[in-house]
């Protein structure tokens, strides 16, 4: 992702949730279907964007990712939450709900 497009969007006036993940990393594959029920759940109320963290370097490294799987949670541009680690669909909605209201 461009950085001009993920400014953008991390400045939405709706949560943002970026998923910094790796191919290679187990508990990132078993958070995907995680995250497909979030915005299942949550349609527009929420974005989703996922950034491989081995062809992103850059971005990892300004957003201190240094364990895969990183989640962070934006809106209007600033950071309201981050965590590495799977969570639950449920716990992971409660999140992006009560950290963005």
């Amino acid at each position: 992702m461009e950085k001009s497009n993920f400014k953008d969007t991390i400045n939405s006036e709706n949560p943002v949730l970026v998923d910094f993940s790796a191919t290679w990393c187990g508990p990132c594959q078993m958070l995907t279907p995680v995250l497909k029920l979030v915005k299942e759940r949550l349609g527009n109320r929420v974005t989703i964007l996922k950034i491989d963290i081995d062809e992103n370097i850059k971005m990892a490294a300004k957003y201190d990712v240094r364990g895969v799987r990183t989640l962070l949670l934006f809106q209007n541009g600033k950071q309201l939450w981050r965590q590495s680690g799977v969570l639950s669909t449920e716990e992971l909605i409660n999140i992006i709900l009560e950290k963005s209201n």
